[in-house]
């Protein structure tokens, strides 16, 4: 009797953590949404976006680099779940890129709105080696890493407009 209660429990708090990853994985479930679900998780970023732009430079960088680690992980887990590598449904990876777009841009509606259009442009494109590492990282890696990477590239551009504007 007690072996089956334990099995059920155990089938119960793993339902649990999986429900828990499909919730952060997916963006509070944003990347359901059937048409442009990573522009939508990108969309969610855009609040945390604003408290790290309160935060001093080393801190900022600080919570970017543990949501990006935190990202890999929750990516890899949603992976499993899904039963895909780089599922539609994960966003949490965009989320990341936003962060890294705007990490030390001024805030202001016409920045946060040429960061956001810019990232997801360059996220699409895949410039190289973007692709590269989306295809060759194992697990939340892959998934993260090219967005990561498409935010330092959308970073630098933003840069450069803001400069001229």
């Amino acid at each position: 009797m007690r072996a089956r209660r334990t099995r059920a429990g155990g089938k119960a708090l793993r339902r649990i953590r999986e429900k828990c990853v499909v919730l952060l994985a997916t963006g509070c479930y944003a990347g359901y949404i059937p048409i442009a679900s990573g522009t939508f998780g990108t969309l969610i970023a855009i609040p945390l976006c604003y408290v790290i732009s309160m935060f001093g430079p080393f801190q900022g960088l600080l919570v970017i680099a543990v949501f990006s680690g935190f990202a890999v992980w929750i990516s890899g887990e949603a992976e499993k779940v899904f039963k895909k590598k780089d599922s539609g449904f994960i966003v949490i990876d965009e989320m990341a890129g936003l962060l890294v777009t705007l990490f030390l841009i001024p805030w202001s509606a016409r920045s946060v709105v040429i960061g956001f259009f810019l990232f997801r442009l360059v996220d699409i494109a895949k410039p190289f080696p973007i692709r590269r590492l989306e295809t060759k990282l194992p697990g939340g890696w892959g998934v993260v890493c090219d967005d990561v990477l498409a935010g330092i590239y959308a970073n630098v551009i933003l840069r450069i407009i803001i400069g001229f504007l």
